[in-house]
Protein backbone atom coordinates (compact mmCIF):
# COMPACT_ATOMS: atom_id res chain seq x y z
CA UNK A 1 0.00 0.00 0.00
CA UNK A 2 1.52 3.61 -0.84
CA UNK A 3 0.85 6.66 1.36
CA UNK A 4 0.81 9.95 0.92
CA UNK A 5 3.99 11.81 2.03
CA UNK A 6 4.56 15.01 1.49
CA UNK A 7 8.36 16.02 1.18
CA UNK A 8 10.49 19.14 1.59
CA UNK A 9 13.48 19.38 -1.01
CA UNK A 10 15.90 21.57 -1.74
CA UNK A 11 15.30 24.02 -5.21
CA UNK A 12 18.72 22.13 -6.62
CA UNK A 13 17.38 18.52 -6.16
CA UNK A 14 13.91 19.52 -7.17
CA UNK A 15 15.18 20.51 -10.51
CA UNK A 16 16.90 17.54 -10.84
CA UNK A 17 14.22 15.53 -10.30
CA UNK A 18 12.04 17.57 -12.70
CA UNK A 19 14.55 16.63 -15.37
CA UNK A 20 14.38 13.44 -14.40
CA UNK A 21 10.30 12.92 -14.72
CA UNK A 22 10.39 14.57 -17.90
CA UNK A 23 11.08 11.55 -19.61
CA UNK A 24 8.22 9.27 -20.65
CA UNK A 25 7.39 6.31 -18.11
CA UNK A 26 9.29 8.33 -15.35
CA UNK A 27 7.57 9.30 -11.75
CA UNK A 28 8.67 11.46 -9.27
CA UNK A 29 7.51 9.29 -7.13
CA UNK A 30 9.24 5.88 -8.42
CA UNK A 31 12.45 7.95 -8.56
CA UNK A 32 12.08 9.38 -5.11
CA UNK A 33 11.11 5.54 -4.00
CA UNK A 34 14.08 3.78 -5.67
CA UNK A 35 16.50 6.48 -4.10
CA UNK A 36 15.21 6.08 -0.87
CA UNK A 37 15.57 2.26 -0.52
CA UNK A 38 18.93 2.30 -2.36
CA UNK A 39 20.00 4.78 0.56
CA UNK A 40 18.88 2.60 2.79
CA UNK A 41 19.89 -0.50 1.76
CA UNK A 42 23.37 1.03 1.73
CA UNK A 43 23.22 2.33 5.22
CA UNK A 44 22.89 -1.81 6.30
CA UNK A 45 25.37 -2.79 4.17
CA UNK A 46 27.79 -0.58 5.83
CA UNK A 47 26.72 -1.62 9.27
CA UNK A 48 27.34 -4.53 8.12
CA UNK A 49 30.80 -3.98 6.88
CA UNK A 50 31.43 -2.55 9.94
CA UNK A 51 31.20 -5.68 11.71
CA UNK A 52 32.57 -7.79 9.09
CA UNK A 53 35.70 -5.57 9.76
CA UNK A 54 36.26 -5.75 13.05
CA UNK A 55 36.38 -9.63 12.87
CA UNK A 56 38.29 -9.58 9.61
CA UNK A 57 41.21 -7.38 11.80
CA UNK A 58 40.98 -9.64 14.51
CA UNK A 59 41.43 -12.46 12.09
CA UNK A 60 44.49 -10.43 10.71
CA UNK A 61 46.18 -10.64 13.61
CA UNK A 62 45.50 -13.74 14.47
CA UNK A 63 47.20 -14.52 11.26
CA UNK A 64 50.38 -12.45 11.61
CA UNK A 65 50.78 -14.10 15.26
CA UNK A 66 50.37 -17.39 13.23
CA UNK A 67 52.95 -16.65 10.87
CA UNK A 68 55.50 -15.73 13.26
CA UNK A 69 55.18 -18.68 15.47
CA UNK A 70 55.50 -20.92 12.13
CA UNK A 71 58.38 -18.73 11.32
CA UNK A 72 60.29 -19.31 14.69
CA UNK A 73 59.18 -23.66 14.90
CA UNK A 74 60.69 -23.34 10.76
CA UNK A 75 63.94 -21.51 11.92
CA UNK A 76 64.55 -23.70 15.26
CA UNK A 77 64.18 -26.83 13.59
CA UNK A 78 66.32 -25.83 10.24
CA UNK A 79 69.43 -24.41 13.49
CA UNK A 80 68.92 -27.33 15.21
CA UNK A 81 68.86 -29.99 11.88
CA UNK A 82 72.11 -27.73 10.66
CA UNK A 83 73.63 -28.58 14.27
CA UNK A 84 72.89 -32.16 14.52
CA UNK A 85 73.82 -32.79 10.98
CA UNK A 86 77.23 -30.97 11.49
CA UNK A 87 78.32 -32.46 14.59
CA UNK A 88 76.67 -35.92 15.01
CA UNK A 89 79.42 -38.40 13.64
CA UNK A 90 77.78 -41.77 12.03
CA UNK A 91 78.26 -44.24 14.03
CA UNK A 92 80.14 -47.46 12.98
CA UNK A 93 78.68 -50.49 10.79
CA UNK A 94 79.24 -52.42 13.79
CA UNK A 95 77.63 -50.02 16.39
CA UNK A 96 74.88 -49.19 14.06
CA UNK A 97 72.03 -51.28 15.59
CA UNK A 98 73.04 -50.42 19.05
CA UNK A 99 72.88 -46.29 18.21
CA UNK A 100 69.32 -47.03 16.31
CA UNK A 101 67.88 -48.77 19.45
CA UNK A 102 68.84 -46.01 21.77
CA UNK A 103 68.20 -43.58 19.27
CA UNK A 104 64.57 -45.10 19.41
CA UNK A 105 64.28 -45.42 22.62
CA UNK A 106 64.97 -41.44 23.18
CA UNK A 107 62.14 -40.72 20.21
CA UNK A 108 59.42 -42.48 22.19
CA UNK A 109 60.72 -40.50 25.13
CA UNK A 110 60.85 -37.52 23.26
CA UNK A 111 57.31 -38.29 21.95
CA UNK A 112 55.84 -39.09 25.10
CA UNK A 113 56.95 -35.85 26.95
CA UNK A 114 55.60 -33.86 24.10
CA UNK A 115 52.34 -35.70 24.81
CA UNK A 116 52.06 -35.26 28.62
CA UNK A 117 53.41 -31.58 28.63
CA UNK A 118 49.84 -31.25 25.42
CA UNK A 119 47.70 -33.23 27.95
CA UNK A 120 48.66 -30.77 30.73
CA UNK A 121 48.18 -27.50 28.96
CA UNK A 122 51.76 -27.13 29.42
CA UNK A 123 53.90 -25.20 26.12
CA UNK A 124 57.38 -24.55 25.59
CA UNK A 125 56.69 -22.30 23.29
CA UNK A 126 54.94 -20.18 26.10
CA UNK A 127 58.15 -20.49 28.35
CA UNK A 128 60.66 -19.67 25.66
CA UNK A 129 58.46 -16.49 24.22
CA UNK A 130 57.24 -15.57 27.03
CA UNK A 131 53.56 -13.62 27.34
CA UNK A 132 53.60 -13.01 23.77
CA UNK A 133 53.42 -16.70 22.78
CA UNK A 134 50.19 -17.93 24.51
CA UNK A 135 48.40 -17.20 21.48
CA UNK A 136 46.14 -14.69 22.77
CA UNK A 137 45.15 -11.11 21.88
CA UNK A 138 46.51 -8.42 23.70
Amino acid sequence: MKARRHLYLDEDLTDRLRLLTAKPGSSRSAIVSAALRAYLDRQGADELDARLNVRLDKLTRQLRQIERDVGIVMETLALYVRYALTVTAPPADSERSVAQAIGQERFQAFVEQVGRRLAKGKSLRADVLGPEGNGHDH
